[in-house]
């Protein structure tokens, strides 16, 4: 699968990617919270029960003070710095002494208020040993056993702080098991997105794979099983196929049958020319009958190569194409003495159709033969995506302002050679129409070098 900036692949995958990470991260922060919640409530409602305690165990003594029954005491109130604290202080500065827990080791808590609950107010505080406190605060009243009026009653604040450090340690563990779970859970989540968009896009790669299959001759339509979504997809493509390939044969029949058409007429003017007495008029109804007969072939090979060029599952394999041609030129042109060596590997193949690469290959090499003293030389090979096919002679070669000249529609530099002066134009024209070009250099060999440029295909 190939991934970029185009890829509907690549964008399904980071836009489910980027929707599950926001979605995890927002859940962390909803958990995460929810947790420090939770923790925080538990560790109130321990404080509160330390305060209950108190409550219980508290009562007046003669001096307007406050007594403690150990028994309803948490021993850690006992503990230097154990990390639980009270401090009983009367309301009224002076009423009575302040009575803290033995693990303040004789320091005070002032707390910092900061919201209330019906009862309760609830702060922070800074602990001993430089701890960070959670403070519960309630007030209570006792009659004041030193009057004689019943009314008359002594208000104490009873403040009970914990340390944080335990909730703030779970809190710290739970985001890091969250952010790591969290991270997991994501990488898994954008794999299974991986995995699906792979699989469910996967009609679409076999749909390109046919496709591929037609373009370079291995098939003629779509075939594989496709899923019902891609199935209307994968017939109307097989429709087009088959219309084009139907309207380009008409198209070839009508041109053929045009051309028949044309060369009748001119055989026969031809022929009345031939039999009639020699004059001017005759010599101009030969030269203009020959040079209607150059144009009729000229285009009609155009237009069999532009519907060959517009069809699909074009593949031709070039090596079995230059023996073929190789060996009956050889025989043509073997009262000459020419050699024809060849050099081109087995699998390369053209993208196109046999009859066009025999109509370039077939006039490049007859040509050479034409000129050629004693060798030409047929070699084929691939560049990337190309087929490159180079027809060297050992003949006289040409200059460089005659070999831009040659190719030239009916441009002939020797009269006294056989040809019509079409083949290098038509070599021209086919292989522009398959997006190649046609150079001409000199050769190694001293003679001319024809280069001819197709797209390849594996």
């Amino acid at each position: 699968m190939k991934f970029g900036l185009n890829s509907l692949a690549a964008r399904l995958i980071a836009t489910a990617a980027i929707w599950t990470m926001l979605g995890l991260v927002l859940g962390g922060l909803v958990l995460s919270a929810a947790f420090r919640s939770a923790a925080l409530d538990n560790f109130d409602t321990t404080l509160k029960t330390d305060l209950d305690g108190l409550i219980v165990a508290a009562g007046p003594d003669p001096e307007n003070g406050i007594t403690l029954e150990q028994r309803f005491v948490n021993a850690s109130f006992t503990r230097v710095y154990s990390g639980l604290y009270y401090q009983i202080e009367p309301e009224v500065a002076g009423q009575s002494s302040i009575l803290t827990s033995r693990s303040l080791f004789g320091g005070r808590i002032a707390p910092r208020i900061t919201s209330r609950q019906g009862a309760f107010s609830w702060g922070e505080a800074a602990g001993p040993d430089g701890q960070h406190l959670r403070v519960v605060q309630q007030r209570i009243e006792f009659p004041d056993t030193a009057t004689a009026t019943p009314d008359d009653t002594l208000a104490f604040r009873i403040t009970v702080a914990g340390d944080m450090a335990a909730v703030d340690e779970q809190i710290e563990g739970f985001n890091g098991t969250l952010i790591w779970s969290f991270l997991l859970l994501g990488l898994g989540l954008v794999l299974a997105v991986f995995l699906q968009v792979r699989i469910g896009l996967l009609p679409l790669r076999q749909v390109a794979t046919a496709l591929a299959r037609i373009r370079d001759g291995s098939a003629q339509r779509l075939e594989g099983n496709f899923p019902a979504e891609i199935a209307p997809l994968a017939s109307e493509l097989n429709s087009l196929i088959a219309h084009s390939a139907e309207v380009v044969a008409r198209a070839r029949t009508h041109v053929s049958n045009l051309a028949h058409f044309l060369k009748t007429p001119l055989s026969v003017l031809a022929s009345e020319a031939d039999a009639s007495p020699p004059s001017p008029l005759t010599d101009q109804v030969k030269r203009q009958v020959f040079t209607m007969r150059r144009q009729v072939d000229h285009y009609l090979t155009r237009a069999r190569a532009a519907g060959n060029v517009s069809a699909l599952g074009n593949r031709t394999a070039v090596e079995a194409v230059l023996s073929d041609l190789t060996r009956v030129l050889s025989r043509i042109h073997q009262t000459r003495g020419i050699e024809i060596e060849m050099d081109c590997p087995p699998n390369l193949f053209f993208r196109g159709e046999r009859q066009d690469l025999e109509e370039m290959a077939g006039n490049l090499i007859d040509n050479a033969c034409k000129w050629a003293r004693h060798v030409v030389t047929v070699t084929a090979r691939r560049d990337g995506a190309q087929l490159v096919l180079d027809i060297a002679d050992d003949g006289p070669g040409l200059t460089a302002e005659e070999r831009g000249r040659v190719g030239t529609r009916g441009e002939r530099l020797d009269e006294s050679v056989p040809g019509s002066g079409l083949g290098l134009a038509i070599v021209r024209d086919i292989s522009k129409l398959y997006g190649g070009f046609f150079t001409l250099e000199a050769a190694p060999q001293g003679g001319l070098l024809a280069r001819l440029t197709l797209p390849a295909i594996t």
